[in-house]
């Protein structure tokens, strides 16, 4: 299942983190963050909990860049 949230990230670099970030999450198959749109979409496993992991890639996205807002 594929999913896109709204982002709030300051630079491109930061979203690079972020998206790197958000593929070592357990549960995310894939994720792409761009930039230019404020975008992320995110590839979960099959029977993972959506909710669940998402909170997990907030976190880990919170490590890259503190003042990061996911819209969930």
């Amino acid at each position: 299942m594929k999913k896109i949230y709204k982002i709030e990230v300051d630079c491109a670099n930061c979203a690079n983190l972020m998206e790197d970030a958000a593929k070592r999450t357990d549960g995310v198959k894939d994720a792409v963050v761009n930039f230019m749109t404020q975008k992320m979409t995110v590839e979960f496993d099959d029977n993972s909990n959506t909710s669940a992991v998402m909170q997990e890639v907030y976190k880990n996205c919170k490590k890259v860049e503190d003042d990061c807002v996911i819209y969930m």
